[in-house]
């Protein structure tokens, strides 16, 4: 059922417009919205006219109509005023409240059939007969953007979103969940992924626009057929999800730059554990000082350039140096050799990921 908010909205602009004050009540008599006060009008009065045969009566300075959905009466609507100008206004607003109506059971038809394409819960062929009835594209390019909220619920976030993709008529947004707004995008012929990364990072710039990081966002890959919507969805969680342990820097993650922690997410922790104790044995990287930590980070950030690192860290060349060859001891890892490296790199990954693994639920 449409929201109260939304006509009172279509009354005003009606109101604005025509200069006719109009009352929209719910067939018990209570109000749903209003331009004016109702004075004289009772609620036995409405429920009357509602019980009777009439379409249209006048009474007491207003003409009385009847807003149907489906042949099922919704409200009544009172056009202020016994003339003429009020009879064809109240006419021409009870044709844009029913107009109105089929409109957003449309809008809610189409958000719940998406919904259940995302969760894989519809058969093949009522795919194709349910977008046929809904005058969705069954052959079109879309991707599936994913928008996690710091928050359960985030009102704002959500119309935010609605703000920036509502206005293609082929982009659904939706949530399956309380703190994941998704995004079902029509995708343009010419459009690329570098395309579509700048659309990302458009959204999340703008959702985060506090500077307090509330929102991530990821993406799968394009889709050429209705029927894949549900893996270019599930990659953009699996992006999320993988871009959460091994990528927390960052705010957009995509699935197909998502590279080895693709790979290291799929492991079984015995795998993990064994990894491990061959690289570091006793020496993991929780037990790592914060210091060598950030030199490590800050080394691989330079592509293994000494001389870089050294220059961003503010020390000598020799003090990171000593830094590394101190590591080497530590670990027998030469991170300036460039298999050491990818060796030591994989390894702090797989660190994090058992540290995600710990924190789920037994």
């Amino acid at each position: 059922m449409i929201s109260n908010q939304v006509i009172q909205t279509t009354i005003d602009e009606l109101r604005s417009i025509t200069r006719i004050d109009l009352c929209v009540l719910e067939t018990d008599g209570s109000p749903a919205a209003s331009t004016f006060e109702a004075e004289g009008i009772s609620q036995e009065m409405i429920r009357s006219f509602a019980q009777s045969a009439a379409e249209v009566q006048s009474l007491q300075g207003c003409h009385f109509f009847k807003i149907y959905d489906e042949g099922i009466l919704a409200y009544i609507l009172l056009a202020k005023g016994s003339g003429e100008d009020a009879y064809m206004i109240g006419k021409v607003a009870v044709s844009e409240m029913q107009n109105l109506i089929v409109a957003y059971k449309e809008r809610f038809d189409r958000n719940n059939f998406i919904q259940n394409l995302l969760l894989d819960n519809l058969l093949l062929v009522d795919i194709y007969s349910q977008a046929k009835k809904l005058h969705i594209e069954t052959e079109a390019r879309r991707v599936v953007y994913l928008v996690e909220t710091r928050d359960e619920k985030d009102a704002m976030a959500l119309e935010a979103v609605r703000s920036v993709f509502a206005p293609r008529s082929q982009d659904v947004i939706t949530a399956v969940d309380q703190k994941n707004i998704v995004v079902v995008k029509a995708v343009g012929d010419q459009d690329t992924y570098g395309m579509l990364d700048k659309t990302a990072s458009m959204l999340a710039g703008m959702l985060n626009m506090d500077g307090a990081d509330r929102v991530r966002v990821a993406y799968g890959t394009i889709v050429s057929q209705i029927k894949d919507v549900s893996k270019s969805y599930k990659e953009a969680r699996l992006a999320m999800e993988v871009g959460r342990i091994f990528y927390p820097e960052k705010t957009v993650v995509a699935y197909r730059t998502l590279g080895i922690g693709r790979l290291i997410y799929q492991l079984p922790l015995p795998l993990c554990e064994m990894f491990m104790k061959e690289i570091f044995g006793g020496n993991t990287p929780d037990t790592f000082d914060e210091e060598t930590l950030a030199t490590i980070e800050k080394f691989f950030e330079n592509n293994l350039n000494v001389s870089e690192t050294a220059r961003q860290l503010f020390v000598h060349r020799n003090t990171l140096v000593y830094r590394l060859e101190k590591l080497q001891k530590t670990t027998g890892l030469d991170i300036r050799v460039f298999e050491d490296a990818l060796t030591f790199k994989i390894a702090l990954m797989v660190a994090s990921y058992m540290k995600y693994l710990e924190k789920l639920p037994q």
